[in-house]
């Protein structure tokens, strides 16, 4: 099992959203603990070195470090948010 870390703008974010929504999201990343690959809704990004989760019209942006076990949560926004 990997362990989740946050950045101090993905930490930001989830306090800031609805708690409703933030709830959805926490348990989705809880869920990439498992396996941070092989969820639906997970692609690799093309101009970063890492992926991205779906979760409704919020994108998770996340690297994994596989020799550490572990995952680093970089932002999650909006989808028109998170690209720019």
């Amino acid at each position: 099992m990997y362990k989740i870390t946050f950045s101090k703008n993905a930490d930001k974010a989830l306090r800031r959203m609805p708690r409703n929504q933030a709830v959805i999201i926490a348990n989705k990343i809880k869920q990439l603990a498992t396996n941070p690959l092989e969820m639906r809704n997970v692609k690799k990004l093309t101009n970063h070195p890492g992926f991205r989760l779906r979760v409704g019209d919020w994108r998770i942006v996340y690297t994994v470090n596989d020799n550490e076990l572990l995952i680093h949560v970089i932002n999650v926004k909006p989808r028109g948010e998170v690209y720019k």
